[in-house]
């Protein structure tokens, strides 16, 4: 069997967005099968034996729970069965219904008969995905266990608890939906204790005719909660730095071929991410992490460097970035950036981020006011890099204009947490560090 595999400790589910094999089809062991998405990362996932595609149990689009089988591999000389999602889907239900009777058929009396269906309710409410207890919870629906679920021991899915949904039987209690309004206070109190719902109503558009309406991705519903949940909480404030580049990009231009040799991408970013990280360690609140009540200082820099791309943004995490040298920075950060856009990432690498770069100026943008990823404290936004001209004093005292590399660096910074003058101070040291690199630390 092949299963929806666990992309994460907090992952509960995942979507089908592609099949790279159909029905049929031979297949490599580690050769990848089909393409997943998920609130976490997009992954494609191999195929854990060798043999023939005989069965696709879950079709493209359609979400399932991890540990869900989704297909089956078998023998050449197994018939494939040429079956497609919707059937199993359909299936589903009628292998279910009739456990409840066979468990309940040898009990003793009613009241056996009872503590069985409580058990089995019970495990509808309680073991049920995030997404699901988020559906339920806009729709004012707190009692999952009066729907049937068609998932592993009876768990509510997504699939079933929109098709309760769309057949009205919540309708009929009409208090429900206040409860999230009394809530909202209680939740909003706590942003440190897990996901938090807002409240925020959704906005009604009126679909025309000729327009398209595409469903939103993992990642791309993931960071639009993210981006609104970190507005609602964190004081941004945003300072703006010129950097002279100049000597930056006579070092990179000397060393490039070098680190190219020894397996490294030497780039700006390289240089960026490590006088960050120098600055980082002169300025330590930068780096922490705010609840609400309290300032956690990390004992160790994980530094995120954001990769832009066609399905949405991710931020892979180089942890304990601060034991790396330049090498190995160069190193990581190719790797990372790489494996992004290969789908090869794994969510334990976009986990435990401390601080993160973005860098807007890839596309041309001069500087920008970059979010606060929840619950990090900063975040550094890196303008395009380009020839300037400058004004120059010689040593006679005399002005004249010069040709410099420079770029705009911008911090956004938590104001509840990090105060202007060490916000400015950080940026200063940062300035300072990569307009007088060291030649000995490459």
């Amino acid at each position: 069997d092949v299963i929806m595999p666990q992309m994460g400790e907090s992952v509960a589910e995942g979507t089908i967005v592609r099949w790279l094999k159909a029905v049929g089809d031979s297949v490599d062991r580690d050769e990848p099968i089909f393409e997943i998405t998920t609130d976490k990362v997009d992954a494609e996932i191999p195929a854990p034996e060798a043999g023939v595609l005989l069965e696709i149990k879950v079709g493209e689009g359609e979400t399932v729970e991890v540990g869900s089988v989704v297909a089956i591999i078998g023998s050449a000389d197994e018939k494939p069965s040429g079956g497609g999602a919707k059937k199993p889907a359909a299936d589903a239900p009628k292998k279910e219904e009739p456990a409840a009777p066979a468990a309940a058929a040898p009990a003793a009396d009613a009241g056996d008969r009872d503590r069985a269906d409580m058990s089995a309710a019970d495990l509808r409410r309680t073991r049920s995905t995030p997404v699901v207890r988020k559906i339920a919870e806009e729709h004012g629906i707190d009692d999952l266990s009066a729907i049937d679920g068609s998932g592993l021991d009876g768990r509510v899915t997504k699939k079933d608890i929109l098709a309760y949904i769309e057949s009205g039987a919540h309708e009929a209690a009409p208090a429900k939906p206040e409860a999230p309004k009394a809530a909202a206070p209680a939740k909003a109190a706590a942003p440190s204790a897990g996901r938090v719902e807002l409240g925020i109503p959704k906005i009604p558009v009126n679909v025309r005719p000729a327009d398209t309406v595409e469903k939103m991705t993992g990642i791309r519903k993931a960071t639009s909660d993210n981006m609104i949940l970190s507005k609602h909480y964190s004081a941004h404030v945003h300072t703006c730095f010129e950097i002279d580049y100049t000597r930056i990009d006579r070092l990179r231009r000397k060393f490039k071929g070098q680190y190219a040799e020894r397996g490294g991408k030497l780039t700006f970013t390289t240089f960026l991410a490590k006088a960050t990280i120098d600055a980082l360690k002169a300025f330590p609140i930068v780096n922490a992490a705010h609840d609400g009540d309290n300032v956690v200082f990390r004992g160790n820099i994980n530094l995120g460097i954001a990769v832009a791309l066609d399905r949405g943004l991710l931020v892979p995490v180089i942890g304990d970035a601060d034991d790396l040298s330049m090498l190995g920075l160069s190193k990581r950060i190719a790797d990372l950036s790489e494996r992004a856009r290969a789908k090869k990432l794994m969510p334990q690498e976009l986990d435990g981020l401390t601080f993160s770069i973005t860098n807007p100026g890839v596309f041309g943008s001069q500087w920008g006011t970059p979010v606060i990823p929840q619950p990090t404290t900063a975040i550094l936004g890196v303008g395009t890099i380009e020839k300037r001209v400058k004004v120059a004093t010689l040593p006679d005292g005399t002005d004249t204009m010069v040709i410099r590399t420079c770029g705009y660096v911008t911090l956004g910074f938590d104001h509840r947490t990090i105060d202007g003058a060490v916000a400015d101070a950080f940026v200063g040291h940062l300035k300072q560090t990569l307009e007088g690199f060291d030649e000995s630390a490459m």
